[in-house]
């Protein structure tokens, strides 16, 4: 008898251990995601997804448009010459040459220039008295002041800039009081 207690027991323990087994991975398994918590990850990765490629249209895009409207910064630069030279031509013709004459070159020069200014090239306004700024102006050399009001300022204007858009292709050169 004590040989079947002992079984018993032992059928039980087993029967206890391996009901215990049975339970344990039960625990142990994660739980699947629902459909909505699938369907809410998903959706939340569109939408970042959408989001990341409307912020590369929009950079693309105005990368396009600087692109396009800085394309023909090197040969507005070289215009500029060409547009300086006709300035120093139609005084040199006003002081000496025929009036029809200057009225040909006048036609031709302000042509030229509304073409170059239809294309984004701007002059940078600038006028004896005016303060000086580094961002639009290049000071070629300081004089004694004629008046104190014109200490620190511009005194004269020696070459006019230009601007491309909102960019500076071409800085003032003037002349500084002090």
């Amino acid at each position: 008898m004590e040989n079947q207690d002992i079984n018993e027991e032992s059928i039980n323990q087993q029967e206890e251990t391996n009901g215990q087994h049975e339970a344990a991975p039960q625990d142990n398994v994660t739980a699947k995601p629902s459909p909505e918590e699938l369907l809410a990850e998903e959706k939340d990765r569109y939408i970042r997804l959408y989001a990341e490629f409307e912020n590369y249209k929009k950079r693309t895009s105005k990368e396009k448009m600087e692109f396009f409207q800085y394309a023909n910064q090197d040969m507005m630069v070289s215009m500029l010459g060409v547009l300086d030279d006709f300035e120093r031509a139609l005084k040199e013709i006003a002081k000496n040459g025929n009036p029809a004459d200057l009225q040909g070159v006048e036609l031709i020069y302000n042509k030229f220039k509304s073409k170059l200014m239809e294309k984004g090239l701007k002059p940078v306004e600038v006028n004896a008295g005016d303060s000086f700024n580094v961002d639009f102006h290049e000071a070629i050399t300081q004089i004694p002041a004629p008046t104190e009001e014109l200490k620190g300022k511009i005194v004269d204007v020696i070459e006019t800039g230009y601007t491309l858009g909102d960019k500076v292709i071409r800085f003032a050169k003037v002349v500084t009081g002090n």
